[in-house]
């Protein structure tokens, strides 16, 4: 087992920990401003931060677990890194273009883009690992 490849996907999983800490925080801000303890209350900017929250819980775990998997299954560090990195890069852009009253676009484009394709890339690399093994 090589646990500088696991080390690293630690490494990009206490960064996401600290995204979702950051929308965490910007959620309860915005509760407070608006007394607004359950739901989004009407508040739109209350209502775009839960939702890239949401979107941020809905991704990182699956993420986090691919790249968990590809480190146990033997993947390099450096492979990792750029995957981790490039998640954890696009996962920062889209959570600031949530937490803006009106973010830029840029930040949720690129956001999603770069965190899509260490997915995507990840998924394929994990999938064809698998036909390897076991065909």
């Amino acid at each position: 087992m090589n646990q500088t490849a696991i080390a690293v996907v630690g490494l990009y999983a206490v960064l996401n920990v600290a995204i979702l800490f950051w929308l965490v925080l910007a959620t309860s801000q915005l509760r407070r401003r608006y007394k607004v303890w359950v739901g989004h209350g009407g508040v739109a900017h209350l209502e775009r931060v839960m939702r890239g929250h949401a979107n941020a819980i809905e991704n990182m775990p699956m993420t986090m677990l691919l790249l968990l998997i590809a480190a146990l299954l033997g993947t390099a560090p450096l492979a990792l890194h750029l995957l981790g990195a490039g998640f954890t890069i696009g996962r920062l852009l889209h959570a600031w273009h949530f937490i803006e009253e009106k973010g830029a676009r840029w930040q949720r484009e690129i956001g999603f883009g770069l965190s899509g394709l260490a997915t995507i890339v990840a998924m394929a690399a994990l999938l064809g690992h698998a036909f390897r093994l076991l065909l």
